[in-house]
C-alpha cells in the first residue's frame, strides 16, 4: 500500500463516482425552495456556522477549562481543525468538500459545558429517562432545539448532513433494527421514524473523513495542549513508538530547535503523517470495491477512510498515553469533580423549580411529566457554556468550586 498521487483530487473540477452530489440529495424535511446560489450542502454548512449552537462552541471546553488559558482549544477551535482536516481529505478523495465540512462543523454541536465530564455527569442523572449522549443531543439541536427560521424548528439540515451526523462512526442497528453498540438512544430512534436516516448502513464517504478528521485532530492537538500546559513533557512522548520517531526526526533535523518549536514541528508531522495514511488506506479501498455511486459506499459493508493497520495501532498507543497520562492526570481529574458538581447542583435545582430556568425553558413546565421535565433541563444544560454554568451557579448557591 502507498499513497498514489496520481489519484488525488487537488485541483479536480469534478467528484468521483462515490461522491455524494448535492444535486441528487435526498432532500430536506421540510421542503424548500432551492437556492440560485449554493448546493444544498453549502446551504447546511453556512446554516451550521451562523446557528447559535456553533457560536457557544467558543466557550465550551475541550480538555482544559476554557478560562485557564487562551492559547488551549476550545470546542470551537477543534471543530475549525477537524473541519480542515476533513476537507483536506475530501478534496484528495475527489468527494463533496461542502458536505465533509458541514459534518466536520456539527458533529460536536451536543457536548455539554465541561467536555464529557458534563455528558457523564447527564447520563447518569437520566439513566431512568433514556440518558444522555451527545450525539443524539447534536440531532435535537439541529432539528429541534435551533429555533431561528419561521417555517420549522431546527435547522432542516438536508437527508445527507443528518446521516453524516447520526452515522459518521458507522452504522447504529443491524438488519434486524438490533443496536450494534448497546440501545439507540431514544432521540435518535424518535427522528427516523420521521425521517429514515437508514441506520443500518454506513454514511457517506464525506461523513467517514469528517469521522477519521475528528480522530486525527483531538489525538494529535490534545498532546499539544497538554505539552504547552505542562501535564506532558517531550521526554514522555518517547513511550510511544510513533511520536518517538517524530521526537527523533525533529531533533535529527533541528538539534538547537527551541521547546515550543519542536512541539509544533511534531504536531504538524503527525497530523501529516495521519493524513496521508487515511488517504492512501482509503484508495486501496476504493480500487477494491470499484463503487459507481455514493450508495456503493453505505453498502460496502466496512468503513473506507480508516487507518491502515500500522497507523491503527499507533493511534491506539496515542489514545492509550493520553488517557493515562492526561485525561487522568490528578490536574484534570480535580477539575472534572469540581465541573461535575456544578453540573449536578444545576441539573437538581432547575428539576426542583423549573422557572429558574426562565423564558420558553420554563414556560409551562409544571404540565410536563417526570421524563420530559429531565429531558428539558437536559437540554438547557447541555446548551450552556462553561462560563454560563459557572455563573448560574453562583447566582444559586452560595459556593461554587474553582475550576482555575
Amino acid at each position: 500500500m502507498g499513497l498514489d498521487r496520481n489519484l488525488l483530487g487537488f485541483g479536480a473540477g469534478h467528484r468521483a463516482p462515490w461522491a455524494s452530489d448535492p444535486a441528487r440529495s435526498r432532500g430536506r424535511l421540510h421542503a424548500e425552495a432551492p437556492s440560485s446560489t449554493r448546493s444544498p450542502f453549502q446551504r447546511d454548512r453556512d446554516r451550521i456556522i451562523h446557528s447559535t449552537a456553533f457560536r457557544r462552541l467558543k466557550h465550551k471546553t475541550q480538555v482544559f477549562v476554557a478560562h485557564e488559558g487562551d492559547h488551549y482549544r476550545t470546542r470551537l477551535t477543534h471543530t475549525i481543525e477537524v473541519a480542515q482536516i476533513a476537507r483536506a481529505l475530501a478534496r484528495a478523495l475527489r468527494l463533496d468538500e461542502d458536505l465533509a465540512e458541514a459534518v466536520a462543523l456539527v458533529h460536536d454541536f451536543g457536548h455539554t459545558p465541561f467536555g464529557h465530564t458534563g455528558e457523564d455527569v447527564l447520563d447518569t442523572l437520566l439513566a431512568d429517562h433514556g440518558g444522555f449522549d451527545h450525539n443524539a443531543q447534536s440531532l435535537r439541536i439541529v432539528t429541534q432545539l435551533e429555533r431561528r427560521y419561521a417555517t420549522f424548528d431546527g435547522l432542516n439540515l438536508t437527508w445527507e448532513s443528518l446521516e453524516g451526523l447520526v452515522k459518521h462512526n458507522g452504522p447504529l442497528v443491524d438488519a434486524s433494527g438490533h443496536g450494534l453498540n448497546g440501545p439507540v438512544p431514544r432521540p435518535i430512534l424518535d427522528y427516523n421514524a420521521i425521517h429514515d436516516l437508514h441506520l443500518s448502513s454506513f454514511a457517506s464517504l464525506e461523513a467517514q473523513v469528517a469521522a477519521i478528521a475528528d480522530d486525527i485532530a483531538y489525538n494529535t492537538h490534545d498532546i499539544d495542549d497538554g505539552l504547552r500546559g505542562g501535564l506532558l513533557t517531550l521526554d514522555m512522548l518517547e513511550d510511544v513508538p510513533f511520536l518517538e520517531a517524530l521526537l527523533n526526526a525533529v531533533h535529527a533535523s533541528y538539534p538547537d530547535l527551541e521547546e515550543s518549536r519542536v512541539i509544533h514541528e511534531i504536531m504538524r508531522r503527525q497530523i501529516t503523517a495521519m493524513v496521508e495514511d487515511v488517504i492512501a488506506t482509503a484508495q486501496d479501498r476504493l480500487n477494491e470495491l470499484k463503487p459507481n455511486c455514493a450508495d456503493d459506499i453505505r453498502h460496502a459493508g466496512r468503513v473506507v477512510a480508516r487507518f491502515s493497520e500500522d497507523m491503527k495501532r499507533a493511534d491506539g498507543a496515542i489514545k492509550a498515553f493520553l488517557y493515562s497520562n492526561m485525561y487522568r492526570h490528578p490536574e484534570v481529574m480535580r477539575v472534572r469533580e469540581r465541573a461535575a458538581a456544578i453540573v449536578r447542583d444545576l441539573y437538581g435545582a432547575y428539576l426542583q423549580k423549573p422557572d429558574l430556568m426562565g423564558g420558553e425553558w420554563a414556560a409551562g413546565a409544571e404540565n410536563l411529566d417526570d421524563g420530559s421535565l429531565a429531558r428539558r433541563v437536559a437540554d438547557y444544560l447541555a446548551g450552556m457554556t462553561d462560563n454560563f454554568a459557572i455563573g448560574q451557579h453562583r447566582v444559586l448557591f452560595d459556593h461554587t468550586p474553582e475550576l482555575g
